[in-house]
């Protein structure tokens, strides 16, 4: 069982690890994931727990070291969604609260520069040839220009004094965030200024102007100032970028039509789209969007499908066909009835799959995750060593303090735990508008190394549609017989191939297929990998593959070349046979779909190999194989074998599977990455790693370009946040001031702010993934 928490009061890696261990210690959690972009923690409740204590004492447990704790509004705390919660609007609800989260920030931003910024110059100006306001820096000023720049400070801590009870409280619970080290910083910058005052007092009072006039030069005031202001600049943009992170789900929500219309008595009413019910009656017009999944019942019209599906090509709807929610009719009337509405629609289905997706975590994040829980603390440690060893080389307490100052500032936990989860979160969006659904940041992560994709032959490779090509009955059989035979077997069946032979009866010989349909077998027996067996009037008939023939005695010698023919130009033989006599073959052919050929050319382009794997012979395998340049082909292959076929194939290499069958699904679960195509049956959707909305292989090779390149992206990210803080931080202890080279806080406020930054813009560069 899962439930969603709403987490407040986070700021960075070191809060999200804090959070997810507080939350991971609680009896009755079996794991908690903690996401620091969308500010939600997805917690797995152990079995037989009671869930609403167990939310109790979560949102107690997170208050405690500091942080909020709110089950989310929509799901009760036995994990069951409330009745008539809609995740859409959940979604949206989301959505807002980042807004308004920024908007409070930017109202943040605009007081701190406002005041920081007549700080800076009123403290700095005159180093610069600026005039001072006043002559404030004068020796008849000096209390003036203390007094000055207390006002102009007051109101910068004040705005943000977040970061104080923030970080002095992560650090009373001992678990120190980003907000300690910039409270930190900043109190000891305010406190060594205090105390330079008192000290300006004494030397005034002993009427020396000299010393006096030394202390008030040496007050940080204006670096406290700025180190909030640059902070809060850096999260003001970060705060923004980040919400363009999330900017996928937002666009998926936005599809999402507000109104319908709908036959009520007779009249066509406009209604919200919440209030439409299964059976409803909808008009969509030209223009309009899809109100809710359902089928056609009059009218034609081209459907804009693209936001779903990611093809561009509107497709022809009418009477019978399926509509899914938030496509838009573009010319054309369409009057359909609803099958599935509010959270059962695709598009809920496909929005909760990415929400869920993305509150994951990469193996590659854990490793950041657990840098970060250290880090704070780390950093605080060489903060505190630096000062004394300024001090200890007598550098001074001045020249100490500026140092410690400086080294706490400048160092940048968020880039480090911020790399990973906004690449994955921009990468996940990326893929979700080209109709490439990824189910985890795992399989995003594990997509990257594939070094082969094995792909199932009918309904995959080929269109999963038979069509019959060749009757060929045996010598002294006629057609008629052959088919009165072939329709009376393959009426019961459900397999393609059957369905695909009783529509060619229907259609070229319906008298056989009217007397076919009369004839009631006594017996009906389905042979996996083999064919089927009944019984009519005492007599067995069968039909299936060769090898099944000749398991049972069949001489089929007579139609082997025949059969062989068909197998070699793609088309499956299928024998039938009365007892132990051959009657004859149909072929059947299903032919390749346009993407397949193209998507295994791409794969090869990007190094890597592709195999077919196929129930059928290994001379029609071969064919379809041929066609559209599959490098190796595994025929004969029985359902129940597939799995074992893709454990072999994994120890070689990384291993993707492509199928949509309830036969793929065991193969699907085994592959390193499990990709169905999305015509598939619900059991292949549920056991793969990623969806691919659209029947369309070419998917398959942009799923695993998408992959390597959020992983290309964190790897860069990773690599400048470790790069960034292993070279700044030493610099910022003062090891190049032997060689003129040092940094004071405002600067190191600016870096630090600027590493974030890039860190979250860099993801964004996913958003304009082709």
């Amino acid at each position: 069982m899962k439930q969603t928490f709403d987490i407040s009061g986070m700021t960075c890696a070191a809060c999200s690890a804090r959070v997810q261990q507080v939350s991971s210690a609680v009896d009755g959690v079996a794991s908690a994931n903690v996401n620091l972009l969308k500010n939600s923690m997805e917690v797995e409740l152990a079995e037989g727990v009671e869930a609403a204590q167990v939310a109790e004492a979560i949102s107690e447990a997170v208050n405690k070291a500091g942080y909020g704790a709110q089950l989310r509004a929509g799901a009760s705390a036995d994990g069951a969604s409330e009745l008539g919660a809609d995740f859409v609007a959940a979604a949206h609800t989301q959505s807002a609260r980042r807004e308004e989260e920024a908007r409070k920030m930017r109202n943040r931003l605009i007081i701190s520069l406002v005041f920081g910024v007549p700080l800076f110059y009123l403290c700095m100006g005159h180093m610069f040839g600026w005039p001072t306001p006043f002559n404030l820096h004068e020796h008849a000023h000096m209390q003036a220009f203390v007094v000055a720049q207390l006002v102009l400070l007051i109101p910068i801590v004040v705005v943000n004094r977040s970061y104080f009870t923030r970080g002095f409280k992560s650090l009373i619970h001992g678990a120190p965030n980003m907000d300690a080290l910039v409270a930190l910083g900043a109190t000891a910058s305010i406190l060594y200024s205090a105390w330079g005052v008192f000290s300006m007092q004494a030397a005034l009072h002993a009427g020396n102007m000299e010393a006096a006039h030394q202390a008030v030069m040496n007050l940080y005031f204006d670096s406290a100032g700025m180190i909030l202001a640059l902070i809060t600049v850096g999260k003001y943009f970060e705060a923004r970028a980040k919400g363009k992170t999330t900017g996928a789900i937002e666009a998926l929500v936005d599809l999402s039509p507000q109104t319908a219309i709908v036959e009520r008595n007779g009249e066509e009413v406009e209604v919200p789209t919440a209030e439409v019910r299964v059976g409803d009656v909808c008009i969509v017009r030209a223009g309009a969007a899809v109100p809710c999944d359902g089928f056609v019942l009059d009218g034609v019209a081209s459907v804009d499908e693209s936001a779903l599906t990611g093809e561009s090509i509107p497709v022809e709807k009418q009477a019978g066909d399926a509509l899914t929610g938030a496509t838009v009719n573009t010319s054309g009337w369409l009057r359909m009835e609803a099958s599935r509405v509010g959270n059962d629609t695709a598009l809920a289905q496909i929005i909760r799959l990415v929400d869920d997706a993305t509150s994951t975590k990469a193996p590659i994040e854990r490793v950041a995750d657990k840098i970060a829980g250290i880090f704070v603390p780390v950093v605080i440690g060489i903060a505190l060593l630096t000062f004394i060893a300024w001090l200890a080389l007598g550098g001074g307490f001045e020249a100490a303090i500026n140092h410690a100052i400086t080294v706490l500032v400048i160092s940048c936990p968020c880039a480090l735990g911020l790399a990973t989860p906004t690449a994955i979160m921009v990468g996940m969006g990326a893929g979700a508008r080209k109709g490439i659904l990824i189910k985890s940041a795992e399989a995003l992560e594990t997509a990257h190394a594939t070094q082969h994709v094995v792909f199932d032959k009918t309904g995959t490779i080929t269109q999963g549609s038979p069509e019959v090509s060749a009757v060929l009955p045996a010598p002294g059989i006629d057609n008629e017989q052959l088919l009165l035979v072939a329709l009376a077997v393959e009426a019961r069946s459900e397999h393609p191939l059957a369905r695909a032979i009783v529509d060619y009866g229907r259609a070229h010989a319906p008298e056989q297929a009217e007397a076919a349909a009369s004839i009631l077998p006594e017996s009906f027996t389905q042979i996996p990998g083999g064919g089927l067996d009944i019984e009519i009037e005492g007599m067995h008939y069968l039909a299936g593959n060769a090898v099944l023939m000749r398991e049972r005695g069949v001489d089929i010698q007579a139609l082997q070349a025949d059969a062989d023919k068909c197998a070699a130009a793609g088309a499956t033989p299928l024998f039938f046979a009365e007892e132990n006599t051959a009657l004859g073959l149909i072929a059947l052919a299903d032919t390749p779909k346009e993407s397949s050929a193209n998507a295994i050319a791409q794969l090869k382009a990007m190094g890597i190999e592709s195999t077919m794997l196929t129930g059928d012979n290994e001379q029609t395998a071969s064919a379809i194989a041929a066609q559209v340049g599959v490098d190796h082909v595994i025929a004969n292959v029985l359902p129940q074998d597939k799995e074992e076929q893709l454990r072999r194939l994994c120890e070689v290499g990384a291993t993707a599977m492509v199928g949509d069958g309830i036969n793929d699904a065991p193969a699907l679960a085994r592959a390193d990455v499990g990709i169905a195509v999305g015509g598939g049956t619900d059991v292949a959707i549920e056991a793969a790693d990623m969806v691919l909305v659209s029947d369309d292989l070419q998917g398959v090779p942009a799923a695993i370009d998408l992959s390597r390149a959020t992983m290309r992206n964190i790897k860069q990210k990773l690599f400048w946040a470790l790069f960034y803080n292993v070279i700044c931080i030493p610099v910022a202890a003062g090891v190049l001031t032997p060689f003129g080279i040092t940094l004071n806080p405002m600067i190191a406020a600016a870096a630090m702010s600027l590493s974030s930054l890039f860190v979250v813009s860099n993801a964004l560069r996913l958003r304009f993934w082709k």
